[in-house]
């Protein structure tokens, strides 16, 4: 019986890759990964050697009618991202609509996610939270960051490096610079770090030491 597999990946240690999801990607018929260059050293560190086609958020409309074809014709396809959960701030969305509305069987596999662990060590309230992501670049942006300034729950974002200050110094604007943050990056490598305490007081952490890596950032929400 076909099914798409959505199946997480380690995001930076290998060791984090789950028994279930080597089987999963040895046994299905075709592998979709984001980023076929980064896979390939991942299914070669695994000894996967299951077919894989590119599948990422520039080709990922054109694709999903002939994936729904494969999938209808009795394949099993698993789809995997760079790194982490498919589908949270990484294609897969469109393609597990299409196919609950054609009624193909999906499942999500448990396993790596990089805002799980940022907001359980942050150490700020987590029985509530909203995940924003990425916020926009440009259009939206400050629309955007008003509306979340009276928002009262933990909140969760993605950042890349080169752009942290700017968007703590939007988070100083916006949230106010006493705001309570906690930031971690390289999740589960080598040189995973969290650094907490103010909007402030992490923004000249960063002046005086620039960051690297991937980073998650976790807000806590207004009084």
């Amino acid at each position: 019986m076909s099914k798409l597999y959505l199946v997480p990946t380690p995001i930076g240690n290998l060791d984090d890759m789950t028994f279930r999801a080597i089987k999963v990607l040895k046994v299905a018929d075709l592998i979709l990964a984001e980023d076929t260059r980064t896979s390939g050293k991942l299914l070669k560190h695994f000894e996967i050697t299951t077919p894989m086609q590119s599948h990422h958020m520039h080709n990922e409309h054109k694709m999903v009618d002939r994936i729904i074809q494969k999938l209808s014709a009795g394949e099993t396809i698993a789809l995997i991202s760079d790194a982490g959960t498919p589908a949270i701030s990484d294609p897969g969305f469109l393609l597990t609509r299409a196919c609950v509305e054609q009624g193909i069987a999906v499942e999500c596999l448990p396993g790596a996610t990089a805002f799980v662990p940022a907001l359980v060590n942050s150490g700020l309230p987590n029985d509530k939270f909203i995940f924003e992501g990425f916020l926009p670049v440009k259009k939206g942006r400050q629309t955007r960051l008003k509306f979340l300034s009276e928002e009262s729950r933990t909140m969760v974002f993605y950042e890349s490096p080169h752009k942290l200050i700017k968007t703590l110094g939007d988070f100083a604007t916006y949230f106010d610079a006493d705001r309570q943050v906690s930031i971690s990056r390289e999740l589960s490598k080598l040189h995973e770090e969290t650094i907490r305490g103010t909007v402030a007081e992490v923004i000249k952490h960063f002046e005086n030491k620039p960051p690297k890596g991937e980073i998650v950032i976790i807000v806590k929400g207004k009084k």
